[in-house]
């Protein structure tokens, strides 16, 4: 999975290859296709790990703190992170890039932990505007979703976090994030 998992996050779906990953972890292709027949259990294993994770994590900031400020900072430094590993993405953030090419079964998963982003980053922005409209909290949770996951996507194509961090600090600037 772990393997898996870097190579969906540096190369995409269409990336993933039985060969490859068994070639990496030291074993024959069939035992992989012997716990995920098709390509497509692979990716949606990948993608429902990946969301639940991601729900482990989100569900702990919010824990730690309900002030808006401070979960959107860890909520950034987690997109940030995939950077500092080998300049990788989001796993569902590039797998979303292909929605096209991506078998039902991946594609459910990856729409999952993209409600699940928004869910939470609504419950965020509703902390900071209690009285708001919850409609527009969610366009705005949506806003932000797409702000980080595309700030990710620049800083990676110049290959320089930095880019990253001026991305998101201008997004504060603008008000769209806490």
């Amino acid at each position: 999975m772990a393997a898996g998992r870097a190579t969906v996050q540096a190369h995409g779906y269409n990336g993933l290859s039985f060969r490859e990953i068994a070639k990496a972890v030291g074993v024959k292709s069939a035992s992989i296709h012997y716990h995920f027949p098709t390509k497509g259990d692979l990716g949606a294993a990948l993608a429902r790990t990946y969301t639940d994770e991601a729900a482990a994590l989100l569900d702990g900031f919010l824990a730690a703190s309900e002030e808006p400020t401070a979960c959107m900072k860890n909520y950034a430094r987690v997109f940030r992170s995939a950077l500092l590993n080998d300049n990788r993405m989001c796993l569902c953030g590039i797998m979303a890039a292909e929605h096209d090419d991506l078998p039902a079964e991946v594609r459910s998963e990856v729409d999952r932990f993209t409600e699940l982003n928004i869910r939470w980053l609504t419950k965020v922005l509703a902390l900071r505007r209690p009285g708001a409209v919850r409609k527009a909290v969610q366009r705005q949770a949506q806003a932000v979703f797409a702000a980080i996951e595309g700030a990710q996507l620049v800083a990676r194509g110049r290959g320089d976090v930095t880019v990253f961090d001026e991305i998101v600090e201008a997004y504060r600037a603008a008000g769209l994030i806490p």
